[in-house]
């Protein structure tokens, strides 16, 4: 599929999801989110950004360095700061952090690079969320409960099939480009994840992550008036997150609040609520990222991802075919 189709795919999946939940709903649970914010709640959001944004930062750090195309804690920040903001109010929820990993990789002189030390520390925060969440959603009661161990064995059995294929990668052939792109997989994943040096700090800063997004979801159902416990609210939150991953949005809008309203409505908890929680927790989590704009029209005046220089040690610059230089 060409990049025109899938990128109207993705805006009318969005547009689908969010005028199904506008029509069941209306649009009172909306106005209810954003009435029920106030200067605290937002402020409180905006604390809860700061470690979130500094654990993605120090993930992005250590996969790029892994990978030869390092970025120091300052940069990093800013640039997380930057790619939310542009998430947060472009189509896609993904074009903010495309945005950093070809700007970094120019900078780092290495632009696919950057953009593959990018996307891997983004899927290894997506892959964090996943265990967290399919680990909650077997032990409290949920929606979906009944379901996980089936879904549990599907992601296992894919797990292994991925696995195998990128480990057992078949010789180069030189009329194709899957093997290329196997051992180019394999070779990343080994510098930038799997190292000893990389992967405890990455789990580590995506499930520090996790959490302040979830306290922050918290924040906002409390904030619309939800009043049920925390364990109540902890897997329909969690379902919520996944969905909001999904890059088939309206800068950010669809499928967050689909999923907000059948869980909720799933969980006995009103379907109203449930949007009107998303709602309230988007706004929320716009405010919090507007640091993002201040460096977004500061860095159309200067450069502000400095790449720092990889060590000695580092892995060697693979061109394609495999073969490396220096």
């Amino acid at each position: 599929m060409s990049r025109s189709p899938w990128r109207f795919l993705r805006i009318a999946v969005g547009v689908a999801v969010l005028g199904a939940v506008l029509w069941q709903t209306g649009s009172g649970p909306f106005v209810d989110g954003l009435r029920s914010l106030d200067v605290w709640t937002l402020a409180l959001g905006a604390a809860l950004a700061v470690p979130a944004t500094v654990a993605c930062a120090w993930r992005w750090h250590l996969v790029a360095r892994g990978l030869g195309v390092g970025v120091d804690m300052g940069s990093a920040v800013a640039s997380c700061y930057r790619a939310q903001f542009l998430n947060l109010t472009l189509t896609g929820g993904i074009l903010g952090d495309v945005h950093r990993g070809v700007r970094h990789g120019r900078e780092a002189g290495d632009a696919g690079r950057g953009l593959r030390a990018v996307m891997w520390e983004r899927v290894a925060g997506q892959v964090v969320l996943i265990v967290i969440a399919m680990v909650v959603l077997l032990l409290l009661p949920s929606p979906v409960r009944t379901s996980v161990p089936a879904v549990l064995g599907v992601l296992a059995a894919g797990f292994v099939a991925a696995a195998l294929v990128v480990r057992h990668v078949p010789p180069t052939d030189p009329t194709s480009s899957v093997p290329r792109m196997l051992r180019a997989v394999r070779d990343d994943l080994r510098c930038g994840l799997m190292v000893r040096r990389a992967w405890p700090g990455v789990v580590l800063a995506s499930t520090v992550a996790v959490g302040f997004h979830l306290s922050t979801y918290l924040v906002a159902a409390r904030a619309v008036g939800v009043t049920t416990s925390p364990m109540t609210l902890l897997p329909v939150a969690l379902l919520v997150l996944l969905a909001a991953g999904l890059p088939v949005n309206i800068a950010g809008w669809g499928p967050r609040e689909g999923m907000a309203a059948w869980s909720f409505g799933a969980a006995g908890l009103g379907v109203d609520q449930g949007v009107a929680t998303a709602v309230a927790y988007a706004a929320i989590v716009l405010v919090a990222n507007l640091p993002g704009a201040v460096v977004l029209v500061a860095s159309g005046r200067r450069g502000d991802v400095r790449s720092v220089e990889p060590s000695p040690s580092g892995p060697p610059r693979i061109a394609e075919g495999g073969r490396a230089h220096g």
